[in-house]
């Protein structure tokens, strides 16, 4: 036990060494407008150089991978049906599948699956 727990503490301390030095490294010192402006041929930007970034497609993009994850999760399933008491396979996977629907239900409900607002 002691010396799982002295284990534990090492990794945490390297990792906070290490998160530590790459913050320290990281951080830049000198800013200069002109190298932190956009560059056209030497003459300044017409508009802004940076596109406008729509937080409805990363929306959808974040629940797009996390019912994708959920899926893969489905696929295990499939596979120990011979393997599981069928009683207990199948609450389990109604347990999942209602709470995966209830969770689409959910996104649906708040219109974060509409596109046009």
């Amino acid at each position: 036990m002691l010396m799982i727990f002295s284990i534990s503490i090492m990794i945490l301390l390297i990792s906070l060494i290490t998160m530590t030095i790459g913050s320290i490294l990281s951080k830049k010192t000198f800013f200069d407008r002109e190298k932190n402006s956009p560059f056209e041929c030497g003459f300044d930007p017409k508009s802004s150089a940076r596109m406008s970034f729509s937080l409805h497609f990363f929306l959808i993009a974040i629940i797009f991978l996390i019912f994708d994850v959920e899926i893969a999760l489905l696929i295990p399933i499939i596979i120990i049906i011979k393997m599981s008491n069928l009683l207990i396979w199948m609450l389990t996977t109604m347990f999942f599948l209602l709470i995966l629907l209830m969770g689409l239900y959910h996104e649906w409900n708040q219109g974060a699956l509409n596109w046009i607002n």
